[in-house]
C-alpha cells in the first residue's frame, strides 16, 4: 500500500482501529429528509465527535466549512430516487477529479447484489477501484438493499460484502444482522463497518446492535439517521462514540446518554 492511500486510510480508521463516520448523504435520493433539511445545522454540534463524513459534492460545498471539518468521504453514485421504480438502477455520477479537487479522503459507492442492476452497480464498483487506486483514494463500498429490507439477513450480506471485497473496495459498509454477524464479518477480508439503516426504535436498541457488532469484528459505524432523528442527536452521538472508541457497553453508554440528554 502506498503512502498517500495509507495516509488516506489513516485519517479514516483511528489508531485503535475503529472509526465513527456520520452519513448526510439521504438527499440523494431521499430529496429533504427529516432532520436534515438543513445539514449544515444538522452537523454542526456533532462533527466534535465524529471521525468522518459521508456526502455528496453538492451538500459539501454548499453547507460544510471548509475550515473547519472533518476528513470526507464523498457519495459518488447515484442517479435514482424514491419517486423512481428501482433505486438500484444507479450510476458513477461524481469523478475522481472531483474528489481530488475536493480534497476527499475516499469514495463510497452502493452496490446492489441480488437486484435486476447487480451487474450494472458491481462493474461500478470494479470502474472507480480501477480510477480511485491511481490516486491513492481508497473506495468505500456500500452494500445496499434498496427497499427490500428483508434481504438483510447474514448469507445475503456475507455474500455482497465478500463480492464487493473481491472487487477491490477498500472498505465495506453494510447491515448489521442478528443471525449471524460474525459470519459475514470474518468472510470478507477488508474492514467493515456498520450501517444504521432505519431508525431504531429506542437509543439502547441502538447502542446494543452497534455493540454487538463491535464484538463480532465490525471496526466502527456508518450511522446517520440514528443520530440526528434522535431527540437528543448530541447525546446519542457521543453515547456511540463510547461504544465504538471506549469500549463501552451498551448500558454504561446508555447511562451517559440519560446524564448527557438531562443537561442543558
Amino acid at each position: 500500500m502506498d503512502w498517500g492511500m495509507k495516509n488516506r486510510l489513516s485519517q479514516l480508521i483511528k489508531p485503535d482501529g475503529h472509526c465513527f463516520f456520520l452519513p448526510i448523504d439521504h438527499g440523494y435520493f431521499q430529496g429533504p429528509t427529516s432532520k436534515l433539511e438543513r445539514p449544515g445545522e444538522t452537523i454542526k454540534p456533532l462533527l466534535p465527535y465524529c471521525d468522518a463524513l459521508f456526502v455528496t459534492r453538492g451538500v459539501l460545498r454548499s453547507a460544510v466549512d471548509p475550515t473547519n471539518s472533518k476528513p470526507i468521504i464523498l457519495r459518488v453514485s447515484g442517479g435514482t430516487s424514491m419517486a423512481g421504480k428501482d433505486l438500484a438502477n444507479e450510476g458513477i455520477t461524481t469523478s475522481i477529479k472531483e474528489a481530488l479537487r475536493l480534497n476527499a479522503a475516499a469514495v463510497g459507492i452502493s452496490v446492489f447484489v441480488g437486484s435486476d442492476y447487480e451487474r450494472q452497480t458491481l462493474l461500478n464498483l470494479a470502474k472507480l477501484v480501477d480510477e480511485a487506486e491511481d490516486y491513492g483514494i481508497p473506495v468505500m463500498a456500500v452494500t445496499a438493499v434498496g427497499r427490500e429490507l428483508e434481504k438483510r439477513d447474514a448469507r445475503y450480506l456475507a455474500l455482497s460484502c465478500r463480492i464487493a471485497a473481491e472487487l477491490g473496495a477498500r472498505v465495506v459498509k453494510t447491515y448489521w444482522c442478528d443471525d449471524g454477524f460474525d459470519k459475514v464479518v470474518n468472510g470478507c477480508p477488508v474492514p467493515v463497518v456498520m450501517a444504521g439503516g432505519p431508525k431504531c426504535e429506542t437509543p439502547l436498541e441502538v447502542l446494543e446492535f452497534v455493540y454487538d457488532g463491535m464484538q463480532k469484528g465490525a471496526i466502527g459505524v456508518n450511522l446517520g439517521r440514528n443520530v440526528w432523528q434522535d431527540g437528543h442527536p448530541v447525546a446519542m452521538i457521543q453515547a456511540l462514540r463510547a461504544v465504538v472508541h471506549e469500549k463501552a457497553n451498551p448500558k454504561q453508554a446508555h447511562d451517559l446518554y440519560q446524564s448527557l440528554k438531562n443537561k442543558k
